[in-house]
């Protein structure tokens, strides 16, 4: 069984950082993506960022120059470095794992459980 563990979130004024990480456990062979979407109450999630084991991101416009992702392929690992925090990134961070195969299975997509990102003004 795959398990996404966040850690990093919490309460930061409005132009701080944080730093999120996620790790996957779960005799992983290989995850072809990992990234990171956010969602407030009411609203759909959305993604953040992503990338790829080759390298490759995916950057939501809103985040561009502020946000970086980057990711640890030996540790099955990803970070997301939040810059210039805005009060509208205020939001629950969830990591994303897609095309994860272990030893004797196959997800399609995995999560973890969340973490609060609150940025105050």
């Amino acid at each position: 069984q795959v398990q996404l563990v966040e850690s990093g979130g919490g309460l930061v004024q409005a132009g701080g950082s944080l730093r999120l990480s996620c790790a996957a456990s779960g005799s992983i062979f290989s995850i072809y993506a990992m990234g990171w979407y956010r969602q407030t109450p009411g609203k759909q999630r959305e993604l953040v960022a992503t990338v790829t084991s080759a390298g490759y991101t995916n950057i939501e416009d809103s985040v561009k120059g502020r946000f970086t992702i980057s990711r640890d392929n030996a540790n099955n690992t990803v970070y997301l470095q939040m810059n210039n925090l805005k009060p509208e990134d205020t939001a629950v961070y969830y990591c994303n794992a897609e095309r994860v195969y272990t030893r004797s299975e196959y997800y399609r997509a995995t999560w973890g459980q969340g973490t609060q990102v609150t940025v105050s003004s």
